[in-house]
């Protein structure tokens, strides 16, 4: 007879409050401190040789050509380094603005690399990636936080 007890019912949250999300980490804590390091490097190294294909013009490889990608590259790693061990402290406009600066700064440099697309076009295709980027990484900093700006976790 114990199948015929009534269950008992979910007590209602209050009106307003998030539900934490139920999602699982499948990775460990070493592949997520490897993946932190990794995918900057391979960031870097990707943003490097597009930046020196856009910058020799179809034409050959030089040492000079090789050194500004790998330096270009190198930079691009650090200051993703940083902004991922900087921004998760800070709120989230803040967070969102300076996701935005930088990808959209990232994009600009790299278009004008490329053989005279002008300086208008880069800088409009920039504020046009960067306001795209803040608005959806504000929506996402947004959504993860409750009022006082503590992150769900």
């Amino acid at each position: 007879m114990a199948h015929t007890a009534p269950r008992p019912r979910p007590r209602p949250r209050p009106r307003g409050t998030i539900e934490p999300a139920g999602t699982t980490d499948v990775f460990g804590a070493r592949t997520h401190r490897v993946a932190k390091v990794v995918v900057p490097v391979l960031l870097g190294v990707l943003y490097g040789y597009w930046m020196a294909a856009n910058r020799r013009y179809g034409g050959p490889i030089t040492m000079e050509n090789f050194l500004f990608g790998f330096f270009a590259g190198l930079v691009f790693s650090l200051v993703f380094m940083a902004l991922l061990a900087l921004t998760p402290r800070m709120r989230r406009e803040m967070h969102a603005v300076l996701w935005a600066a930088f990808s959209g700064s990232a994009l600009g440099f790299l278009v004008i690399q490329a053989p005279s697309p002008g300086v208008l076009r880069s800088t409009i295709l920039g504020l046009l990636v960067a306001s795209g980027v803040f608005l959806t990484m504000f929506y996402r900093f947004y959504t993860h936080e409750d009022a006082r700006g503590h992150r769900l976790r």
